[in-house]
């Protein structure tokens, strides 16, 4: 069910202290609604809802920050319960906390891999779980879960991440089937390159290896999720790259010779790059 009036709803936003997270909650604010922020980065919540708060004194809607670690299933179910103590209730909850980090399945760890899935998908999982018994006492509720084109191709030296990822895009389309008929909706977001800290922070060598090419910011992100949620959307793909879009269509005509033709171009990247 569409979430179409956000004057005087209330949205909690995990990653809300940069990036998409922020953008998110601050086009929110504009549309008069409560936000509030869980990031595991204390001090940068502060810095987000004094960002907010000046950013546009005269919206309606508070602005609450509560420290989270998503991976924590009792720091989320804390998260929740001060939201609800707070304001009330929960209408909206967007999961942007996430993390990515590359590189050859050869080199890459157990430990990053299970980093990799507590944060994007139990992040994702542990605020459903949270959330819902106030949502199913309101008879109505929306989650918005922040997936990734790699969420619906196969990304080469990004195993870790896309297996995330594609858990986020499997468990949604669950969890849309399961919560039909109760008046909670689900929305994936699946973007491209966003110019977020997560990107940014990568080296300059993976950048050129992946092809990395920024076309989105965090603010178009928001208002098209916001656009998304108002139509009750359940797919939001956002991908402007042209390689990407194409990737994208020949993936879901013919998966097979996509996987070889996204392997064969990364080993014809990795011969520009290094000659060999």
């Amino acid at each position: 069910m569409a979430l179409t009036n956000f004057a005087g709803s209330v949205a909690v936003i995990t990653g809300g202290a940069s990036g998409i997270g922020f953008a998110t909650a601050r086009a929110l604010r504009e549309r008069g609604a409560s936000v509030v922020l869980a990031d595991i980065n204390a001090d940068g919540l502060l810095k987000a809802q004094e960002q907010l708060r000046q950013g546009n004194s005269d919206a309606q809607g508070q602005v609450l920050t509560v420290p989270t670690d998503v991976t924590s299933e009792t720091s989320v179910l804390a998260l929740m319960s001060q939201a609800v103590d707070a304001l009330g209730r929960i209408d909206l909850v967007v999961t942007c906390a996430g993390v990515g980090k590359g590189g050859p399945i050869d080199t890459f760890s157990a430990s990053e891999m299970q980093s990799m899935m507590n944060i994007n998908f139990m992040g994702t999982f542990h605020c459903v779980q949270a959330a819902l018994p106030a949502m199913r006492e309101q008879g109505s509720g929306y989650f918005v879960f922040l997936s990734s084109v790699a969420g619906k191709l196969p990304s080469v030296f990004l195993s870790g991440y896309v297996a995330s990822k594609w858990a986020v895009r499997g468990f949604s389309s669950t969890l849309r089937a399961e919560l039909y008929g109760t008046g909670i909706g689900v929305t994936t977001v699946y973007p491209a390159w966003v110019d977020t800290p997560m990107v940014q922070q990568d080296s300059e060598a993976n950048k050129r290896l992946l092809n990395v090419e920024i076309l989105l910011t965090p603010e178009q992100v928001a208002v098209e999720i916001l656009q998304a949620v108002s139509e009750g959307k359940r797919d939001l793909t956002l991908a402007p790259n042209r390689d990407i879009a194409l990737a994208l269509q020949l993936y879901s005509a013919d998966p097979d010779k996509a996987e070889d033709l996204i392997g064969q171009a990364m080993r014809q990247q990795i011969a520009k790059l290094y000659g060999q």
